[in-house]
């Protein structure tokens, strides 16, 4: 009897913890952040989806100690789970990015350690790829990055993405500072992907990177017809518009636009686009 009542119990707590991981969950697409946390730190018991999205909380509020913290408890309790060390490594990258001289390169490293990890359990992770590939293309040697590391992964995401093969090999070549070599890259992007947004924003960053405007201006433009009010092209034009000293006018508009859009956790943080429009006011 005393068995039955306490798989009762057990059971009805497993159901509020999914009932407020949902709820949760859906906060946290709305980018309410904050909110997500006040259910997830009640919840009870905490399995490793709940530490997981409280990871994720952390990660978008800045608070990327208490996000390492919450995602190695996450990886504690299913140390298999690919996705948790990707964003042990992610939250690791950006205390190094945010750190001191003396703690950046140990931090650095253990970034590194969590997107290998995230590799090792599963490769067919592309994101995984991807942030693993990154680090290598921008690390130092003495940090375990480097060119020759990235360009071998690199084929690594051919036979999983050939669109992010290509990308991949655009990052390569801008990293080389060979940026008609990216350009041809980014453009078989586009043309293996043509209904995808963010191709053509690729393309028209490293257009503008050249000088080359109404090109990029044209990029934009067809990236617009497959999304005319997506945020994340108002902050990509924006972008584009302050890095290049033009159009500033433009740029303050798209960004009080960007400002008021309902943003998902995958658009760039408000307070970027904040920065960004301070730099545009010349303030």
């Amino acid at each position: 009897m005393v068995k039955v009542v306490i798989t009762a119990l057990l059971a009805v707590c497993a159901l509020w913890a999914n009932n407020d991981l949902d709820r949760a969950n859906r906060l946290f697409r709305q980018t309410d952040f904050n909110g997500a946390l006040e259910i997830l730190t009640k919840t009870e018991p905490k399995a490793g989806p709940v530490y997981e999205l409280m990871g994720r909380c952390y990660f978008m509020t800045g608070e990327f100690k208490r996000a390492t913290e919450a995602f190695e408890k996450a990886l504690g309790l299913e140390p298999t789970n690919s996705n948790y060390a990707l964003w042990l490594g992610r939250s690791y990258g950006r205390r190094a990015e945010t750190a001191n001289p003396f703690s950046a390169p140990g931090l650095a490293s253990k970034a590194r350690r969590g997107f290998e990890l995230a590799v090792e359990l599963n490769p067919r992770n592309l994101e995984a790829v991807n942030d693993l590939f990154e680090y290598y293309l921008e690390a130092p040697g003495f940090l375990g990055g480097g060119l020759d590391k990235a360009t071998a992964l690199a084929e690594k995401i051919n036979q999983l993405d050939p669109v992010e093969y290509h990308y991949a090999l655009a990052k390569i070549a801008e990293h080389r500072k060979d940026y008609s070599v990216a350009e041809d890259q980014l453009r078989r992007a586009v043309d293996l992907a043509p209904k995808q947004i963010g191709r053509f924003i690729d393309l028209a960053k490293i257009l503008y990177k050249q000088g080359k405007v109404q090109e990029g201006e044209a990029a934009f433009a067809q990236a617009e017809k497959i999304a005319p009010n997506s945020p994340k092209l108002m902050f990509a034009r924006a972008n584009a518009y302050i890095h290049a000293k033009r159009n500033l006018d433009e740029a303050r508009v798209l960004l009080n636009k960007y400002l008021k859009a309902p943003l998902t956790a995958d658009d760039p943080p408000r307070e970027e686009a904040q920065r960004l429009l301070r730099q545009a006011s010349g303030s």
